[in-house]
Protein backbone atom coordinates (compact mmCIF):
# COMPACT_ATOMS: atom_id res chain seq x y z
CA UNK A 1 0.00 0.00 0.00
CA UNK A 2 1.28 3.63 -0.81
CA UNK A 3 0.64 6.79 0.09
CA UNK A 4 1.47 9.84 -2.03
CA UNK A 5 2.55 12.76 -0.39
CA UNK A 6 1.94 16.36 -1.53
CA UNK A 7 3.71 19.48 -0.11
CA UNK A 8 2.16 22.71 -0.92
CA UNK A 9 3.61 26.10 -0.02
CA UNK A 10 6.75 27.36 1.87
CA UNK A 11 5.90 25.33 5.23
CA UNK A 12 4.74 22.39 3.47
CA UNK A 13 7.96 21.79 1.12
CA UNK A 14 10.40 22.89 4.28
CA UNK A 15 8.56 20.49 6.28
CA UNK A 16 8.40 17.32 3.57
CA UNK A 17 12.16 18.29 3.19
CA UNK A 18 13.24 17.38 6.26
CA UNK A 19 10.93 14.26 6.28
CA UNK A 20 12.40 13.09 3.13
CA UNK A 21 15.63 13.18 4.37
CA UNK A 22 15.01 11.65 7.85
CA UNK A 23 13.64 8.48 5.85
CA UNK A 24 16.06 7.99 3.42
CA UNK A 25 18.61 8.23 6.81
CA UNK A 26 15.76 5.61 8.10
CA UNK A 27 15.78 3.11 5.13
CA UNK A 28 19.89 3.59 5.13
CA UNK A 29 20.03 2.05 8.75
CA UNK A 30 18.16 -1.06 7.64
CA UNK A 31 18.81 -1.50 4.30
CA UNK A 32 22.99 -2.14 4.52
CA UNK A 33 23.03 -2.87 1.09
CA UNK A 34 21.88 -0.06 -0.48
CA UNK A 35 19.56 -2.03 -2.63
CA UNK A 36 16.00 -0.75 -3.90
CA UNK A 37 13.33 -2.91 -1.67
CA UNK A 38 9.72 -3.11 -1.00
CA UNK A 39 9.67 -0.89 1.94
CA UNK A 40 11.60 2.09 -0.15
CA UNK A 41 8.85 1.55 -2.63
CA UNK A 42 5.44 2.94 -0.74
CA UNK A 43 7.32 6.74 -1.23
CA UNK A 44 10.45 6.19 -3.93
CA UNK A 45 10.35 4.72 -7.00
CA UNK A 46 13.06 2.88 -8.53
CA UNK A 47 14.29 4.75 -12.05
CA UNK A 48 16.75 2.34 -13.24
CA UNK A 49 18.76 -0.95 -12.22
CA UNK A 50 21.57 0.57 -10.64
CA UNK A 51 22.46 -0.32 -6.92
CA UNK A 52 21.27 2.43 -4.77
CA UNK A 53 23.48 3.48 -2.40
CA UNK A 54 21.68 5.13 0.72
CA UNK A 55 24.51 5.63 2.82
CA UNK A 56 26.07 9.41 4.56
CA UNK A 57 27.01 10.99 0.64
CA UNK A 58 24.09 10.29 -0.72
CA UNK A 59 24.99 9.60 -4.22
CA UNK A 60 22.16 7.77 -5.65
CA UNK A 61 18.46 8.10 -4.66
CA UNK A 62 15.15 6.54 -5.83
CA UNK A 63 12.90 8.87 -6.66
CA UNK A 64 10.19 10.05 -4.49
CA UNK A 65 6.85 9.73 -5.03
CA UNK A 66 5.96 13.31 -3.80
CA UNK A 67 4.26 16.51 -5.65
CA UNK A 68 6.19 19.79 -4.35
CA UNK A 69 4.02 23.13 -5.03
CA UNK A 70 4.69 26.60 -4.43
CA UNK A 71 3.92 29.76 -5.98
CA UNK A 72 7.57 31.08 -4.77
CA UNK A 73 10.75 29.24 -6.31
CA UNK A 74 12.85 29.98 -3.33
CA UNK A 75 12.14 26.74 -0.87
CA UNK A 76 11.73 24.43 -3.79
CA UNK A 77 15.11 25.93 -5.55
CA UNK A 78 16.98 24.97 -1.97
CA UNK A 79 15.58 21.64 -2.21
CA UNK A 80 16.58 21.31 -5.98
CA UNK A 81 20.25 22.45 -4.33
CA UNK A 82 21.07 20.78 -1.35
CA UNK A 83 21.56 17.39 -0.86
CA UNK A 84 17.88 15.99 -1.96
CA UNK A 85 18.58 17.17 -5.15
CA UNK A 86 18.87 13.54 -6.87
CA UNK A 87 15.48 12.70 -5.34
CA UNK A 88 13.35 14.84 -7.26
CA UNK A 89 12.90 15.54 -10.97
CA UNK A 90 11.24 18.56 -12.35
CA UNK A 91 7.96 16.53 -13.88
CA UNK A 92 7.15 16.76 -10.16
CA UNK A 93 7.32 19.79 -8.85
CA UNK A 94 4.99 23.05 -9.93
CA UNK A 95 6.14 26.40 -9.00
CA UNK A 96 5.72 30.37 -9.47
CA UNK A 97 7.28 33.13 -9.11
CA UNK A 98 5.36 36.08 -7.17
CA UNK A 99 3.55 33.96 -4.27
CA UNK A 100 0.21 34.23 -3.31
CA UNK A 101 0.51 37.55 -0.96
CA UNK A 102 -0.33 36.05 1.92
CA UNK A 103 -3.97 35.69 0.38
CA UNK A 104 -6.17 32.50 0.50
CA UNK A 105 -8.16 33.81 -2.38
CA UNK A 106 -4.96 34.17 -4.17
CA UNK A 107 -3.88 30.33 -3.92
CA UNK A 108 -7.28 28.73 -4.23
CA UNK A 109 -9.20 30.80 -6.47
CA UNK A 110 -6.29 32.33 -8.95
CA UNK A 111 -3.40 30.04 -9.07
CA UNK A 112 -6.10 26.99 -8.11
CA UNK A 113 -7.65 27.81 -11.69
CA UNK A 114 -4.50 28.45 -13.02
CA UNK A 115 -2.89 25.19 -12.52
CA UNK A 116 -5.38 22.78 -12.05
CA UNK A 117 -4.77 21.02 -15.48
CA UNK A 118 -0.82 21.01 -14.69
CA UNK A 119 -1.21 19.67 -11.27
CA UNK A 120 -4.24 17.02 -12.19
CA UNK A 121 -1.80 15.66 -14.80
CA UNK A 122 0.93 14.90 -12.09
CA UNK A 123 -1.11 13.83 -10.14
CA UNK A 124 -2.39 10.96 -12.15
CA UNK A 125 1.00 10.73 -13.96
CA UNK A 126 2.16 10.11 -9.72
CA UNK A 127 -0.30 7.64 -9.46
CA UNK A 128 0.51 5.47 -12.00
CA UNK A 129 3.80 4.52 -10.19
CA UNK A 130 1.38 3.44 -7.10
CA UNK A 131 0.54 -0.15 -7.14
CA UNK A 132 -1.41 -0.10 -4.51
CA UNK A 133 -3.02 3.93 -3.92
CA UNK A 134 -4.11 3.73 -0.23
CA UNK A 135 -4.24 7.63 0.70
CA UNK A 136 -2.96 10.90 -0.17
CA UNK A 137 -1.27 13.31 2.54
CA UNK A 138 -0.88 16.38 2.69
CA UNK A 139 1.87 19.06 3.97
CA UNK A 140 0.31 22.32 4.46
CA UNK A 141 0.46 25.62 6.87
CA UNK A 142 -2.76 27.25 7.52
CA UNK A 143 -1.47 31.16 7.62
CA UNK A 144 -0.08 32.14 4.44
CA UNK A 145 -1.54 32.01 0.83
CA UNK A 146 -0.64 29.27 -1.00
CA UNK A 147 -0.10 26.79 2.17
CA UNK A 148 -3.91 27.42 2.88
CA UNK A 149 -5.44 28.46 -0.26
CA UNK A 150 -3.74 25.87 -2.88
CA UNK A 151 -3.20 23.42 -0.51
CA UNK A 152 -6.99 23.19 0.22
CA UNK A 153 -7.77 23.44 -3.17
CA UNK A 154 -5.42 19.98 -4.07
CA UNK A 155 -7.35 18.53 -1.61
CA UNK A 156 -10.69 19.06 -3.10
CA UNK A 157 -8.66 18.32 -6.47
CA UNK A 158 -7.95 14.51 -4.84
CA UNK A 159 -11.59 13.95 -4.06
CA UNK A 160 -12.73 14.64 -7.35
CA UNK A 161 -10.00 12.63 -9.21
CA UNK A 162 -9.43 9.80 -6.21
CA UNK A 163 -12.45 9.54 -4.22
CA UNK A 164 -11.75 6.20 -2.96
CA UNK A 165 -8.08 7.56 -1.54
CA UNK A 166 -8.34 8.31 2.01
CA UNK A 167 -6.95 12.09 2.61
CA UNK A 168 -4.82 12.93 5.39
CA UNK A 169 -3.73 16.31 5.99
CA UNK A 170 -1.00 17.58 8.52
CA UNK A 171 -1.86 21.42 8.98
CA UNK A 172 0.40 23.97 10.82
CA UNK A 173 -1.40 26.61 12.73
CA UNK A 174 0.11 30.31 12.87
CA UNK A 175 0.56 31.42 16.55
CA UNK A 176 -2.08 34.24 17.53
CA UNK A 177 1.59 36.42 17.46
CA UNK A 178 2.09 35.38 13.54
CA UNK A 179 3.66 38.18 11.63
CA UNK A 180 0.86 37.76 9.09
CA UNK A 181 -2.12 39.98 9.67
CA UNK A 182 -4.37 38.65 7.30
CA UNK A 183 -3.30 34.80 8.92
CA UNK A 184 -6.93 34.23 10.62
CA UNK A 185 -8.95 34.73 7.44
CA UNK A 186 -6.11 32.55 5.78
CA UNK A 187 -7.33 29.59 8.48
CA UNK A 188 -10.79 29.71 8.85
CA UNK A 189 -11.16 29.86 5.32
CA UNK A 190 -9.00 26.97 5.08
CA UNK A 191 -10.90 24.94 8.01
CA UNK A 192 -13.89 25.27 5.77
CA UNK A 193 -12.22 23.16 3.05
CA UNK A 194 -10.86 20.86 5.75
CA UNK A 195 -14.22 20.81 7.60
CA UNK A 196 -15.92 19.29 4.13
CA UNK A 197 -12.82 17.53 2.02
CA UNK A 198 -10.60 16.18 4.40
CA UNK A 199 -10.48 12.15 6.20
CA UNK A 200 -8.36 13.17 8.96
CA UNK A 201 -6.31 16.08 9.80
CA UNK A 202 -3.38 16.80 11.97
CA UNK A 203 -3.37 20.06 13.28
CA UNK A 204 -0.14 21.21 14.70
CA UNK A 205 0.59 24.50 16.03
CA UNK A 206 3.43 26.62 15.95
CA UNK A 207 3.45 28.26 19.23
CA UNK A 208 3.65 24.24 20.89
CA UNK A 209 6.64 23.83 18.42
CA UNK A 210 8.21 26.88 19.59
CA UNK A 211 7.86 26.14 22.96
CA UNK A 212 9.02 22.22 22.73
CA UNK A 213 12.40 23.71 20.86
CA UNK A 214 12.95 25.50 23.49
CA UNK A 215 12.70 22.90 26.07
CA UNK A 216 15.03 20.55 24.38
CA UNK A 217 17.62 23.52 23.88
CA UNK A 218 16.86 24.24 27.77
CA UNK A 219 17.61 20.63 28.59
CA UNK A 220 21.33 20.38 26.27
CA UNK A 221 22.30 23.94 27.72
CA UNK A 222 21.70 22.40 31.21
CA UNK A 223 24.00 19.56 30.59
CA UNK A 224 21.62 17.50 32.47
CA UNK A 225 21.29 13.77 31.85
CA UNK A 226 24.76 13.68 29.78
CA UNK A 227 22.70 15.48 26.28
CA UNK A 228 24.61 16.97 23.99
CA UNK A 229 24.06 18.24 20.48
CA UNK A 230 25.94 16.54 17.11
CA UNK A 231 27.52 19.45 15.16
CA UNK A 232 25.69 20.37 11.85
CA UNK A 233 22.43 18.47 13.48
CA UNK A 234 18.69 19.11 12.26
CA UNK A 235 18.20 20.36 15.75
CA UNK A 236 20.77 23.01 15.11
CA UNK A 237 21.16 26.07 12.64
CA UNK A 238 22.37 25.54 9.19
CA UNK A 239 25.92 26.63 10.69
CA UNK A 240 25.51 23.71 13.31
CA UNK A 241 25.65 25.96 16.13
CA UNK A 242 22.86 25.70 18.66
CA UNK A 243 20.40 28.60 17.84
CA UNK A 244 19.59 31.48 20.55
CA UNK A 245 15.79 30.68 22.25
CA UNK A 246 15.37 34.16 20.57
CA UNK A 247 15.65 33.52 16.82
CA UNK A 248 13.09 31.23 15.30
CA UNK A 249 14.01 27.65 14.96
CA UNK A 250 12.29 26.61 12.06
CA UNK A 251 14.91 23.88 11.16
CA UNK A 252 14.32 22.19 14.37
CA UNK A 253 10.17 22.97 14.13
CA UNK A 254 10.60 21.00 11.04
CA UNK A 255 12.49 18.23 12.26
CA UNK A 256 9.82 17.31 14.57
CA UNK A 257 6.74 17.74 12.01
CA UNK A 258 9.11 15.28 10.21
CA UNK A 259 9.36 13.20 13.09
CA UNK A 260 5.21 12.95 13.25
CA UNK A 261 5.10 12.10 10.13
CA UNK A 262 8.17 9.49 9.81
CA UNK A 263 6.17 7.81 12.72
CA UNK A 264 3.05 8.06 11.33
CA UNK A 265 3.94 6.35 8.26
CA UNK A 266 6.35 3.29 9.71
CA UNK A 267 3.55 0.94 9.46
CA UNK A 268 3.76 1.17 5.79
CA UNK A 269 7.07 1.57 5.48
CA UNK A 270 8.22 -1.35 7.29
CA UNK A 271 7.23 -4.83 9.03
CA UNK A 272 5.68 -5.19 12.15
CA UNK A 273 3.82 -7.51 14.29
CA UNK A 274 0.89 -4.96 14.33
CA UNK A 275 1.24 -3.05 11.55
CA UNK A 276 -1.37 -0.21 11.08
CA UNK A 277 -2.15 1.25 7.91
CA UNK A 278 -3.46 5.10 7.51
CA UNK A 279 -6.44 4.25 6.92
CA UNK A 280 -7.24 2.50 9.66
CA UNK A 281 -6.17 5.20 11.54
CA UNK A 282 -9.53 7.33 10.21
CA UNK A 283 -11.57 3.61 10.36
CA UNK A 284 -11.48 3.52 13.88
CA UNK A 285 -10.50 7.27 15.11
CA UNK A 286 -13.24 9.32 13.38
CA UNK A 287 -17.00 8.04 14.51
CA UNK A 288 -18.28 11.35 12.75
CA UNK A 289 -17.24 12.79 9.54
CA UNK A 290 -16.45 16.60 10.14
CA UNK A 291 -14.71 15.63 13.46
CA UNK A 292 -11.78 14.24 12.51
CA UNK A 293 -8.89 16.23 13.89
CA UNK A 294 -6.56 14.36 15.97
CA UNK A 295 -4.34 15.50 18.68
CA UNK A 296 -0.69 14.03 18.08
CA UNK A 297 1.52 13.80 21.23
CA UNK A 298 5.25 12.31 20.27
CA UNK A 299 8.50 10.88 22.31
CA UNK A 300 11.34 11.64 21.73
CA UNK A 301 10.99 14.59 20.20
CA UNK A 302 13.94 14.48 18.33
CA UNK A 303 16.10 12.24 16.55
CA UNK A 304 19.18 10.44 18.69
CA UNK A 305 20.84 11.05 15.28
CA UNK A 306 20.84 14.60 16.45
CA UNK A 307 20.73 14.46 20.35
CA UNK A 308 22.52 11.99 22.70
CA UNK A 309 20.10 11.37 25.66
CA UNK A 310 19.78 8.13 27.25
CA UNK A 311 16.26 6.68 26.28
CA UNK A 312 13.46 6.98 28.77
CA UNK A 313 11.71 3.38 30.21
CA UNK A 314 9.31 2.21 28.13
CA UNK A 315 6.39 2.93 30.74
CA UNK A 316 7.43 6.69 31.02
CA UNK A 317 7.48 6.32 27.55
CA UNK A 318 3.78 5.74 27.30
CA UNK A 319 3.12 8.75 29.84
CA UNK A 320 5.37 10.84 28.39
CA UNK A 321 2.87 10.51 25.21
CA UNK A 322 -0.18 11.79 27.30
CA UNK A 323 1.86 14.96 28.86
CA UNK A 324 1.42 17.82 27.43
CA UNK A 325 4.81 18.72 26.87
CA UNK A 326 5.33 16.34 24.22
CA UNK A 327 1.92 17.14 22.12
CA UNK A 328 2.48 19.34 19.14
CA UNK A 329 -0.44 21.54 20.10
CA UNK A 330 -1.78 23.33 22.88
CA UNK A 331 -4.66 21.28 24.60
CA UNK A 332 -5.42 19.04 27.69
CA UNK A 333 -6.81 15.83 26.42
CA UNK A 334 -6.83 14.41 30.29
CA UNK A 335 -9.47 16.68 31.06
CA UNK A 336 -12.07 16.49 27.73
CA UNK A 337 -13.37 13.38 26.40
CA UNK A 338 -11.97 11.21 24.36
CA UNK A 339 -13.77 9.64 21.21
CA UNK A 340 -10.91 7.30 20.67
CA UNK A 341 -7.14 6.98 21.01
CA UNK A 342 -4.25 5.39 18.36
CA UNK A 343 -1.00 4.13 19.57
CA UNK A 344 1.90 3.50 16.98
CA UNK A 345 4.72 2.42 18.55
CA UNK A 346 8.19 1.72 17.08
CA UNK A 347 10.99 -0.60 18.27
CA UNK A 348 11.46 -3.70 20.34
CA UNK A 349 8.40 -3.65 22.62
CA UNK A 350 5.89 -6.68 23.09
CA UNK A 351 2.23 -6.90 22.82
CA UNK A 352 1.61 -6.95 26.23
CA UNK A 353 3.73 -4.01 26.92
CA UNK A 354 1.33 -2.28 24.91
CA UNK A 355 -2.34 -3.64 26.63
CA UNK A 356 -0.16 -2.83 30.06
CA UNK A 357 0.46 0.18 29.74
CA UNK A 358 -3.08 1.32 28.23
CA UNK A 359 -4.99 -0.75 31.53
CA UNK A 360 -2.56 1.56 33.53
CA UNK A 361 -3.57 5.00 31.96
CA UNK A 362 -7.00 4.19 31.39
CA UNK A 363 -8.37 5.33 34.63
CA UNK A 364 -6.91 8.95 34.24
CA UNK A 365 -8.91 9.08 30.68
CA UNK A 366 -12.17 9.77 29.67
CA UNK A 367 -13.64 8.23 27.30
CA UNK A 368 -17.12 8.98 25.97
CA UNK A 369 -20.06 6.36 27.16
CA UNK A 370 -20.38 4.76 23.72
CA UNK A 371 -16.64 3.74 23.23
CA UNK A 372 -15.11 3.04 26.23
CA UNK A 373 -12.31 0.73 24.50
CA UNK A 374 -11.73 3.40 21.49
CA UNK A 375 -8.33 2.03 21.23
CA UNK A 376 -6.27 1.08 17.93
CA UNK A 377 -2.57 -0.38 18.39
CA UNK A 378 0.11 -0.35 15.92
CA UNK A 379 3.60 -1.79 17.05
CA UNK A 380 6.35 -1.42 13.78
CA UNK A 381 10.00 -3.65 14.48
CA UNK A 382 11.85 -0.71 13.27
CA UNK A 383 13.04 2.01 15.26
CA UNK A 384 13.83 5.59 14.34
CA UNK A 385 17.44 5.70 13.83
CA UNK A 386 19.42 5.50 17.20
CA UNK A 387 16.69 4.64 19.55
CA UNK A 388 15.70 1.35 21.14
CA UNK A 389 11.69 2.25 20.86
CA UNK A 390 9.60 5.29 20.34
CA UNK A 391 5.49 6.64 20.37
CA UNK A 392 3.16 8.32 18.85
CA UNK A 393 -0.26 8.76 19.96
CA UNK A 394 -2.84 9.96 18.28
CA UNK A 395 -6.02 11.45 19.87
CA UNK A 396 -9.50 12.01 18.66
CA UNK A 397 -10.60 14.15 21.72
CA UNK A 398 -12.77 17.45 22.30
CA UNK A 399 -9.72 19.58 23.50
CA UNK A 400 -8.78 20.70 20.01
CA UNK A 401 -12.65 23.33 20.87
CA UNK A 402 -10.31 25.80 22.26
CA UNK A 403 -7.93 26.19 19.17
CA UNK A 404 -10.57 26.60 17.20
CA UNK A 405 -12.35 28.96 19.52
CA UNK A 406 -9.22 31.11 19.78
CA UNK A 407 -8.83 31.06 15.79
CA UNK A 408 -12.24 31.94 15.69
CA UNK A 409 -12.34 34.88 17.85
CA UNK A 410 -9.07 36.17 16.25
CA UNK A 411 -10.74 36.03 12.75
CA UNK A 412 -13.89 38.12 14.26
CA UNK A 413 -11.77 40.87 15.67
CA UNK A 414 -10.66 41.23 11.92
CA UNK A 415 -14.45 41.09 10.27
CA UNK A 416 -16.25 42.97 12.50
CA UNK A 417 -14.16 45.94 11.28
CA UNK A 418 -13.90 44.36 7.23
CA UNK A 419 -10.10 45.02 7.84
CA UNK A 420 -8.15 43.86 5.15
CA UNK A 421 -11.40 42.23 3.43
CA UNK A 422 -10.93 44.26 0.30
CA UNK A 423 -7.78 42.34 -0.68
CA UNK A 424 -10.11 39.14 -1.20
CA UNK A 425 -13.37 40.61 -2.65
CA UNK A 426 -11.23 41.95 -5.86
CA UNK A 427 -10.22 38.47 -7.06
CA UNK A 428 -12.63 36.53 -8.96
CA UNK A 429 -15.14 34.21 -7.79
CA UNK A 430 -14.56 35.20 -3.90
CA UNK A 431 -17.75 37.13 -2.02
CA UNK A 432 -18.63 38.42 1.41
CA UNK A 433 -20.55 34.98 1.39
CA UNK A 434 -17.38 32.47 1.75
CA UNK A 435 -16.08 34.57 4.50
CA UNK A 436 -20.04 34.44 6.09
CA UNK A 437 -19.79 30.37 5.44
CA UNK A 438 -16.57 29.71 6.42
CA UNK A 439 -17.12 31.13 10.06
CA UNK A 440 -20.27 29.26 9.86
CA UNK A 441 -18.44 26.10 9.58
CA UNK A 442 -16.24 26.73 12.01
CA UNK A 443 -19.01 27.63 14.51
CA UNK A 444 -21.30 24.63 13.66
CA UNK A 445 -17.81 22.66 14.74
CA UNK A 446 -17.02 23.93 17.83
CA UNK A 447 -20.62 23.78 18.43
CA UNK A 448 -20.60 19.87 17.49
CA UNK A 449 -17.88 19.69 20.19
CA UNK A 450 -19.71 21.64 22.94
CA UNK A 451 -22.87 18.85 22.78
CA UNK A 452 -19.62 16.36 22.90
CA UNK A 453 -18.36 17.59 26.05
CA UNK A 454 -22.26 18.21 27.54
CA UNK A 455 -22.33 14.23 27.36
CA UNK A 456 -18.84 14.14 29.72
CA UNK A 457 -19.75 12.11 32.66
CA UNK A 458 -23.60 11.78 32.32
CA UNK A 459 -25.95 10.24 30.34
CA UNK A 460 -25.70 8.52 26.86
CA UNK A 461 -26.62 11.72 24.47
CA UNK A 462 -26.50 10.44 21.04
CA UNK A 463 -24.81 12.80 18.09
CA UNK A 464 -26.78 12.72 14.94
CA UNK A 465 -26.10 9.75 13.02
CA UNK A 466 -27.12 8.52 9.40
CA UNK A 467 -30.91 6.92 9.75
CA UNK A 468 -30.52 3.57 8.57
CA UNK A 469 -33.59 1.79 7.37
CA UNK A 470 -34.33 -1.54 8.22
Amino acid sequence: AVSLPFAVGQCGNQVGCRFWDLALREHAAVNKKGIYDEALSSFFRNVDTRVVCLLTEFKFFPFSKALLIDMEEGVVNEILQGPLRDVFDGKQLITDVSGSGNNWAVGHKIYGCQYRENIVEKLRKAAEHCDCLQCFFIIHSMGGGTGSGLGTFVLNLLEEEFPEAYRFVTSVYPSGEDDVITSPYNSVLAMKELNEHADCVLPIENESLFEIVNKIHQMINSGKLGSTVKQNSLVTSSAGSAKTLQEKPFDAMNNIVANLLLNLTSSARFEGSLNMDLNEISMNLVPFPRLHYLVSSLTPLYTLADVNVPSRRLDQMFSDAFSRDHQLIQADPKHSLYLACALLVRGNVQVSDLRRNIERLKPSLHFVSWNQEGWKTGLCSVPPVGHSHSLLALANNTCVKPTFIELKDRFMKLYKKKAHLHHYLQIDGMEQSCFSEAISSLSDLIEEYNELDATKGGPRIDASRLKIAV
